[in-house]
């Protein structure tokens, strides 16, 4: 019953073990850069999972392949879904520019969780210690006490100083 399948299951498991060892070396990678920048796990987790979304896409896409779909179908089938996908992120553009901004954050944002930073906005300058990084924004702790959330998209268009480094320490228990 198995046996016209022979082949497509052997590629499927060569695929797969090429799979896992490469997302085990980004995994790796990922988690190298992020301790070396002094990255919190949340966020090196973050960007682990993005990855790893990234390659089951591309692993479906030649697994559709090995199964006998053809450029033309895959073609037509990844422009409908993007298309449709297209629209409908188009709604929610803040959203991706947002987590865009904490990837980009990840690989080259020179500060870190607990800097004490000073964020150049004309209409509300804000300068306060950086609590944390999430995938949408930045949480600020200020000195009087008060939490703000900066939108990781605005973050990367303002001009940011750096006020102390490990300001964190100096600021005490803020939770």
């Amino acid at each position: 019953m198995f046996e016209h399948l022979q082949d497509e299951i052997l590629k499927t498991l060569v695929l797969l073990i090429i799979f896992i060892i490469i997302r085990s070396i980004l995994k790796v990678s990922i988690k190298k850069i992020g301790q070396k920048s002094g990255i919190n796990d949340a966020r090196i987790g973050l960007i682990s999972r993005y990855s790893t979304f990234t390659l089951i896409l591309i692993f479906l896409l030649f697994l559709s392949y090995i199964f006998g779909a053809t450029l033309e179908n895959l073609t037509l089938l990844f422009s409908s879904v993007f298309a449709v996908i297209g629209i409908g992120l188009f709604a929610i553009w803040s959203i991706l520019s947002n987590i865009t901004s904490g990837i980009i954050m990840f690989f080259s944002f020179p500060y870190k969780v607990g800097d004490k930073i000073k964020i150049h906005d004309k209409d509300s300058p804000l300068e306060g210690i950086i609590e944390d990084i999430r995938a949408f924004q930045l949480h600020l702790r200020l000195d009087n006490g008060d939490l703000v959330t900066y939108p990781n998209n605005l973050i990367l268009q303002k001009a940011v100083t750096l006020v102390q480094k490990d300001a964190i320490e100096d600021f005490g228990d803020f939770h």
